[in-house]
């Protein structure tokens, strides 16, 4: 499926801005179920000081703000075409060591409520079919995570821990990703947050990239796990950032210096060509 995909990130400040400094992670990458066929990035408001890879291997922008700008406009503007792999990525690769992944972060550090899901959870697989492999546990551990949690925009942001948004019962793609991470971290397998785009069949309506899991399963690699659709990534999903959670993996991260209040707006189409 070749999918084309516009993304406009527009920052507006009240008064202007004495300095400003952008992380981008806008990029994605050719590798195993997609090839990029084409990617612009342009921005006003700004200049574009230097491109890297991080310790994660996502191709990252730092820029600049203009002095004295009043607004900042990132619209990044290409081609994916991407193949269904069962939502398997394949084998770990790079300098980041696989026992990273188990390691927890601020937003995914384990609770009581996470602790005493995987318990449960853990004790009831014991006790399953005894045929039942890694796979299905995890997809399984997923659909639980989606059963205790219901997808409602406007109840958590980018900085809401996997355990309280657990104990709220609800929360956005972030979240499910960050709680399924805390979980699958619990019951030992590295597990890592992705950052991309899904398309969804209403690109009028995107407001936002996606975000989901890619959990380490012996014998297969990385395999990817969608909480909030509820399935594994196919031919609609675009990998662009991974990480530890969704910090490492943030489309844009930045900070400013000066009194200005800030307003962020996104607009966002993914469609298919």
């Amino acid at each position: 499926m070749l999918l084309k995909i516009t993304h406009e990130t527009s920052y507006h400040y009240d008064q202007p801005i004495r300095t400003g400094l952008f992380q981008l992670r806008l990029h994605p990458k050719s590798g195993r179920g997609q090839a990029v066929r084409s990617w612009t990035t342009r921005i006003e408001g700004g200049t574009r000081e230097v491109t890297f890879m991080d310790q994660f291997h996502n191709q990252v922008d730092l820029v600049s703000a203009h002095p004295h700008t009043n607004e900042v406009v990132v619209t990044c503007e290409g081609e994916v075409e991407v193949t269904d792999s069962g939502g398997v990525f394949g084998v770990h690769r790079g300098n980041v060591p696989l026992w990273l992944y188990l390691r927890e972060t601020e937003t995914t550090k384990p609770g009581s409520g996470i602790r005493q899901l995987t318990e449960g959870f853990s004790t009831a697989w014991r006790m399953g079919p005894p045929d039942s492999d890694d796979i299905t546990l995890l997809h399984a551990l997923s659909a639980e995570v989606l059963s205790k949690m219901s997808y409602e925009p406007g109840t958590t942001d980018t900085t809401t821990r996997a355990e309280d948004a657990l104990a709220a019962g609800k929360g956005v793609c972030q979240d499910h990703t960050h709680v399924l991470l805390a979980a699958s971290r619990c019951l030992g397998f590295p597990a890592r947050y992705v950052s991309g785009y899904l398309e969804s069949g209403d690109s009028e309506n995107e407001q936002a990239g996606h975000a989901w899991a890619e959990l380490h399963v012996d014998g297969l690699g990385w395999v990817g796990f969608d909480v909030s659709n509820g399935i594994s990534p196919d031919e609609r999903y675009v990998r662009v950032a991974t990480g530890l959670d969704y910090q490492d993996a943030a489309p844009v991260r930045g900070m400013r210096h000066g009194d200005a209040a800030e307003t962020m707006s996104v607009s966002l189409q993914v469609t298919q060509q």
